[in-house]
């Protein structure tokens, strides 16, 4: 049942001080609410190093004071699918530029994935994306080691440690990684006890959409064809078969992305502990449908690409009944002169790690969901699925990756106004109400005031 969650009494101007600090080792935040597990209490957490001491008990020694007045303290969030460029499209973002905008984002932890070039799907690759982030990432980070027709053996032998999961592209895809030799497939979902995240789109399916597409408009196509070429069928054939391989095998499976209503009956509801089998939506496919393709074309051209209305609301109701466990970004960044290119040259994908968290806090204020709903979906439910030890709570122990929100704070979107280096966002002109103010990773003040403090680290 849906409840009303009341805005912070917390003034936007008290966000508006300088503080001379930008990270400190022993801290107070006091006069919060404090969300966890559903739950709300009002009061004082203490954070000692990198890890949060206490709630409402006496303070660590000479701590730092944060006086949140009023504004509520929430876990970080998570996101379980980014696509931060580096090795090899560093025009678009590198990890230390999209990490930065993740955490402005309000975004603590992320999941990259593989397919940049020369793509993950070695150890030694996994290896060299976690030493590059150890120097510049913002944010907590692990990598997915993709899967290919080639490298069953690579997906067999990995260092679990190394790796928050396995990638298959179950359909289209950038570079090598399409997988869909049925004989690797089989082998993939029988032979890891990793995690497997499915892209799922049937190729064959789209390669007939395209065909057809082109016969009738050339070269032409207009925008609001790319529903229909990667079309519903497209998806359901993909994911279904991913769901039935994972059946077979007993596989962890969780299902990327979902975009249309027919696929919604393949998952169940039900606490995500207790699956096998979960599935993720991006915020937006949650906000956009195929009559947002007249005004804002190829910059919310994506894969799966967004469709109908009546998706976009079996989706919602999804991710309200369960059936849908994480809500995530898929933060995709290309530059502005590649999105402006015709649709069928222009590369699919968009930016989303700095604005994720604000568009959900924006339906808390329009009383669609609770600020403890959008806590579970994109920060509690994500750490369940990957064992993140001390993510996704506010106890004591946890690691202080935390989010201070003005849900009275309202802005607007700005292209050229964003972290993210593309510096544009599909939601360009939208004004929200509700917006992380303050973003700590590992006890560390490293988003405040606008600014992103770059000597702070994530692990």
């Amino acid at each position: 049942p849906r409840s009303t969650l009341s805005s912070s009494s917390a003034a936007s101007d008290v966000y508006k001080r300088q503080y001379s600090e930008s990270t400190t080792m022993n801290t107070v935040i006091v006069n919060a609410k404090i969300v966890n597990e559903g739950q709300v209490v009002e009061g004082d957490l203490s954070v000692e190093g990198e890890r949060i001491k206490g709630i409402n008990v006496s303070h660590p020694s000479n701590p730092k004071i944060i006086d949140a007045r009023g504004a509520w303290l929430i876990p970080g969030m998570i996101d379980d699918q980014v696509h931060f460029r580096e090795p090899g499209f560093e025009h678009k973002g590198t990890i230390e530029t999209e990490s930065r905008a993740a955490v402005a984002g309000g975004i603590t932890s992320y999941m990259e994935m593989p397919n940049c070039n020369p793509l993950t799907v070695t150890e030694e690759a996994l290896i060299d994306k976690r030493n590059r982030a150890a120097k510049v990432s913002s944010a907590n980070y692990g990598f997915y080691l993709g899967a290919t027709n080639d490298n069953i053996e690579d997906v067999k032998s990995i260092n679990p440690r190394l790796t928050c999961g396995v990638k298959v592209f179950m359909g289209a895809s950038t570079g090598n990684m399409l997988v869909d030799a049925p004989k690797i497939l089989e082998m993939i979902f029988s032979s890891t006890s990793l995690l497997v995240a499915t892209h799922c789109e049937d190729t064959p399916t789209i390669r007939e959409q395209e065909s057809l597409a082109s016969e009738k408009w050339g070269e032409d196509i207009p925008m609001r064809e790319h529903p229909n070429i990667r079309s519903e069928e497209a998806c359901y054939l993909s994911s279904s078969l991913a769901v039935d391989l994972a059946k077979k095998h007993g596989t962890k499976l969780h299902v990327l992305h979902l975009t249309t209503a027919r696929e919604m009956e393949l998952f169940e509801a039900g606490p995500i502990e207790q699956k096998k089998i979960t599935a993720e939506a991006c915020v937006h496919h949650l906000f956009f449908s195929d009559s947002d393709y007249k005004d804002r074309g190829t910059f919310i051209k994506c894969n799966p690409a967004i469709k109908s209305i009546e998706d976009r609301d079996a989706i919602i109701q999804a991710v309200n009944e369960d059936k849908i466990d994480v809500i995530a970004t898929d933060h995709a960044p290309h530059t502005l002169e590649e999105k402006n290119k015709p649709y069928g040259i222009a590369p699919s994908g968009m930016p989303g790690v700095e604005t994720s968290l604000a568009l959900m806090l924006d339906r808390v204020n329009r009383n669609d969901c609770t600020l403890q709903e959008v806590v579970f979906w994109m920060s509690e439910s994500p750490a369940n699925l990957y064992n993140m030890k001390g993510k996704g709570r506010i106890e004591v122990g946890m690691d202080a990756d935390l989010v201070l929100v003005d849900l009275k704070l309202k802005k607007t979107i700005r292209n050229g106004q964003l972290h993210t280096k593309v510096n544009w966002s599909p939601f360009d002109g939208i004004e929200l109400q509700g917006w992380p103010v303050r973003t700590f990773v590992n006890g560390h003040t490293v988003f405040m005031n606008g600014k992103v403090d770059r000597s702070v680290r994530g692990k």
